[in-house]
């Protein structure tokens, strides 16, 4: 195992890796209930959904373990599905099969992609400075993600968005307040596990406040519905639709992936002596290689999660954490009762509390250069409050070119950070004429 994972060069154990899987597989078992919820509007059943969903974010990990040896998990990405199904099924009246057939010619592009080492290329032409900012960005990101599924932030407090008051109408905030408490005690205190033990307690406090809730009749175990099998329709792939929907995936889960990749090494410091992440091309596979088995089985694309980082949080430097998530997904198939009593306010609290953690690297950002500290300004703020990742890398990268255009600084600019502020600006003009 360690000569495998190299766990003593990484600074890591055994343990503080088991310690981290589970910790990231709880921050984001949500996607088992959410993935199929919203897929299932598409005219799709709940049963082999959540099956896709397991198997497909188990396969990918996998990959990701023993490919690329990093400690990111993956599983159908929230936005992509949520495309799925209110953009291309119920918007554009397209079928759930021509969807599924979209997400798996993007998968079979990425692995070509990222087999070539182009996707890696792109991860390399993004400035260190804007790197950066990308890890802040996506800690703020994480962070209101964790605030709003908690309930306590709200649009229906008198201004654009503001906290609840914390009392018993809000019992989830005040639930999940609690568990920050109690995680930032923990953490400050050095105790092993602290974001594992903060969810655990979170979990426990939640039962007596209505939070978390035991169903009568209460059975953990539950065997797991037969997933969709290879429901494709090729019929319409040479149609403009079918052109729309395939770039839209394309775009999206290609950002997303490198933005969630930047952030999660800038954290656990999983770079190479040139700044680069590590078995990039490795990572960026396990992403490819997820989404064509996730089309395969009947889910939306396959993507890197952002929760990823409440595990490196915890010590995971290594595949093996991502081995351990994969695990509790293939366990979950059998066990699915027993994970969603976790309720949304118990993994808040790890999650606003990833926060703070990629937050520290704001030092390393050149503010007093405008040319780098506007640029990195605006991916910070653009990824919490476009509720995108994508999105903060599109405008970082366009502001960067702008302002080094204008500081005379052109020969900053990497051949391949201008062709991505093409494309991004492209993107942009497409979405508003559309």
């Amino acid at each position: 195992m360690e000569k495998f994972f190299h766990l003593k060069e990484r600074g890591t154990t055994v343990s503080r890796e088991i310690i981290a899987g589970i910790t990231t597989f709880l921050a984001m078992a949500y996607i088992l209930a959410v993935n199929p919820g919203i897929l299932s509007a598409a005219g799709m059943e709940w049963g082999p959904l959540f099956t896709a969903t397991a198997i497909s974010a188990a396969i990918a990990t996998l990959v990701m373990a023993f490919v690329a040896n990093l400690p990111v998990a993956l599983a159908p990405g929230l936005g992509l599905n949520a495309f799925f199904t209110f953009s291309v099924v119920l918007g554009m009246g397209c079928t759930w099969q021509f969807a599924l057939t979209a997400v798996l010619l993007e998968g079979i592009l990425f692995i070509i992609l990222s087999i070539c080492g182009i996707r890696e290329a792109i991860i390399k032409s993004i400035p260190e400075g804007l790197k950066k900012a990308v890890a802040v960005g996506i800690g703020l990101f994480i962070a209101i993600i964790g605030l709003a599924n908690a309930g306590v932030v709200s649009t229906e407090t008198g201004t654009l968005i503001g906290f609840v008051n914390f009392n018993m109408q809000n019992s989830a905030a005040v639930v999940a307040v609690i568990g920050l408490i109690i995680t930032v005690v923990l953490y400050t205190l050095k105790v092993p596990g602290s974001v594992l033990l903060g969810i655990i307690i979170t979990t426990i406090i939640g039962i007596p406040f209505g939070v978390t809730t035991i169903p009568e009749n209460f059975k953990p175990f539950s065997a797991p519905a037969m997933p969709y099998l290879f429901k494709f329709d090729f019929t319409q792939v040479l149609t403009g639709k079918f052109f729309v929907v395939f770039f839209t995936f394309l775009f999206t889960d290609l950002f997303d992936t490198i933005g969630t990749l930047l952030g999660v090494a800038e954290q656990g410091n999983l770079k190479d002596k040139d700044g680069n992440v590590l078995n990039a091309k490795g990572a960026l596979l396990a992403d490819a290689v997820g989404t064509v088995a996730g089309a395969c089985l009947g889910t939306s694309t396959v993507t890197s999660f952002v929760e990823s980082s409440s595990g490196v949080a915890a010590g995971g430097r290594t595949g093996l954490t991502s081995v351990v998530t994969a695990i509790l997904f293939i366990l979950s198939l059998f066990l699915s009762p027993l994970f969603f009593l976790i309720p949304a306010a118990a993994t808040a609290p790890a999650l606003i509390f990833v926060g703070y953690l990629m937050m520290k690297s704001v030092t390393g950002i050149n503010f007093e250069d405008p040319t780098e500290g506007i640029p990195a300004f605006i991916t910070i703020i653009v990824m919490p409050f476009a509720y995108s990742i994508s999105k903060g890398i599109s405008y970082g990268i366009i502001t960067y070119v702008i302002a080094k255009c204008a500081g005379k600084k052109i020969k900053d600019i990497p051949v391949v950070t201008w062709v991505l502020a093409v494309i991004f600006l492209a993107n942009i003009i497409f979405e508003a004429v559309k």
